[in-house]
């Protein structure tokens, strides 16, 4: 029998405030390695805390057996945390400390347990995922968020788990880590749930969870398979919607018809009853039975209205969640003819990307993706590249509008609504206008009048991209630096879809290579510890 190591029983989940996250939600977690996929705000993160058991469902019951080890999304980094602290293992040492001065407190002894070893465990496990160079008590701040996420994995493995529950693991490794991971998680032998948008993570999966406002539904395979059958679901989704308004225009007529047909029967009554010189209170008895029986009908045509109504928002619904979201590329003009940026003997400042001076002339159409590990140079060198920062030594020169998005996309206020952002960025649109362009990113209504401090890392992301699209001078170099990161699969296939068609100048750093394979790049710009190298794609 198979080991089920997390149970959900009619689980559900709100906020003090009464916003519900999820509900009824049934799912048995076993060995099976299981991805957990859906769009940004569906409530993922909160479900793997729940999960976890980091938060209680406020409805229904979450069961775990066994040994439950959590990495979340973004690794806490508290005031006086340490090494240690961060992968999990700080209260062992501590007891550990307590047991050895002497102290023989029951408690002390559970939480060492088995784990008499930690202090040599601890390196040995750090060293085995590149942290070698990480004394246990050194605080973490100033760490990086890669080297966050690596202890916090290297602490997950230490803790010997049932169940491994990770949220976005790789989003801040770089590609060699990532490889790593992937490794690692393919040989590990118990239970997983990766809650993930990488889709080279996701495609090893056994079995793919997906939730949204409809529920959790249940795939089997991996990425591959999900999205062949979501494809083949939406297809069949689309077509029940078609015909169930076609069902409603024919109902809607019948009705009308029948309406027709009985006012017609009414008249030719009422004329016969006064040529038949009927009594007074003949005609009234008759007229007040033909309004009974004109009220009940009147009432069965309003319940299959209702009916017909009710089928179609039902079959909306199954549709509405991947409706796409539209990221139209402006028109650049005259960008094949002319260069984009130039750079010239260029030396990256603060010592990044090794020796060698950089000569590169970006083309007004050239797409270049910019790989390296973590530290290597490459947001400095797209800073370089966009103008947004001197280099050491050499000159660049930007020939053209220029949009920088850097990972904290620090050209939006936190103050201001995505709106705000947009009608500053192109203030002879309207309205009207650019409330549509932001609808067709997914960011209507309110979203579109949220601060962006408000705003989930994907929505702003989003609201950077309108501006740059968007503006009065759209760009005609766009210089990205790691866009994927805090987008959903719909958001990130969308994404790829407009720079396919964006007809300026792309420069692109990102660790996802599935990503940058799709979007049709030129050149690879590796930056390394040796130098900066422009290779073929």
């Amino acid at each position: 029998m198979t080991e089920v190591f997390l149970t959900l029983q009619d689980a559900a989940f709100a906020w003090p405030d009464g916003q519900r996250v999820f509900s009824h939600i049934d799912i048995q977690l076993d060995r099976c390695h299981t991805g957990l996929v859906g769009r940004n705000g569906a409530g993922k993160s909160v479900l793997g805390r729940v999960l976890a058991g980091e938060l209680e469902p406020t409805q229904g019951r979450c069961l775990r057996t066994g040994r439950i080890a959590y990495v979340a999304q973004q690794v806490a980094c508290p005031a006086g945390a340490t090494v240690a602290s961060i992968a999990g293992v700080q209260p062992i040492l501590d007891a550990l400390n307590r047991i050895e001065a002497g102290e023989v407190r029951a408690h002390d002894f559970e939480t060492v347990g088995d784990r008499w070893d930690i202090r040599q465990r601890l390196p040995a496990w750090l060293d085995a995922h590149g942290l070698g160079h990480l004394a246990p008590d050194r605080p973490a701040a100033g760490l990086s968020g890669g080297e966050l996420t690596r202890i916090a994995l290297a602490g997950a493995w230490l803790a010997e788990p049932d169940m491994l529950v990770l949220d976005e693991p790789t989003n801040h490794l770089d590609r060699s880590c990532r490889e790593a991971l992937l490794e690692r998680l393919r040989a590990w032998p118990k239970g997983l749930l990766v809650i993930s948008h990488d889709r080279e993570l996701l495609q090893p999966m056994q079995r793919i969870l997906e939730l949204s406002a409809t529920g959790l539904r249940d795939y089997g395979g991996g990425y591959d398979f999900y999205a062949h059958s979501k494809m083949e679901e939406q297809d069949r989704a689309r077509q029940e919607l078609g015909h169930r308004k076609a069902e409603q225009r024919r109902g809607e007529a019948a009705i009308r018809q029948t309406l027709e047909n009985q006012g017609r029967r009414q008249s030719r009554a009422t004329r016969a009853g006064r040529d038949a010189n009927q009594a007074a209170i003949l005609l009234g008895r008759r007229k007040q039975q033909s309004q009974v029986s004109t009220g009940k009908r009147q009432r069965e045509q309003d319940m299959r209205r209702e009916e017909l109504a009710r089928n179609v928002r039902n079959a909306a619904l199954q549709v509405a969640d991947d409706a796409g979201i539209a990221l139209l590329a402006p028109a650049v003009s005259g960008a094949p003819r002319r260069k984009a940026a130039t750079l010239d003997q260029v030396r990256l400042p603060f010592g990044a990307g090794g020796p060698g001076p950089l000569d590169l002339t970006i083309g007004g159409c050239q797409r270049i993706g910019v790989t390296g590990s973590n530290g290597s140079g490459k947001s400095t060198l797209l800073k370089v590249a966009a103008g947004r920062l001197a280099p050491a030594s050499g000159q660049c020169e930007v020939h053209v509008p220029v949009a920088f998005l850097d990972q904290q996309l620090e050209m939006l206020d936190p103050g201001q609504s995505p709106l705000q952002h947009l009608l500053a960025a192109n203030p002879s649109a309207t309205e009207a206008a650019m409330r549509t362009r932001l609808a067709q990113l997914a960011l209507p209504g309110d979203s579109a009048l949220k601060a962006v401090s408000r705003l989930s890392g994907g929505e702003r992301l989003k609201a950077a991209l309108a501006c740059a699209l968007y503006g009065e001078a759209p760009a005609e170099l766009l210089v990205l630096d790691e866009p994927t990161n805090h987008l959903d699969l719909q958001s990130l296939e969308a994404l790829e879809q407009v720079l396919l068609h964006y007809r300026g100048a792309l420069v692109v750093a990102s660790h996802d290579r599935v990503f940058l394979d799709r979007v049709a790049l030129d050149y690879r710009l590796e930056v390394e510890g040796d130098g900066i190298r422009l290779l073929p794609w």
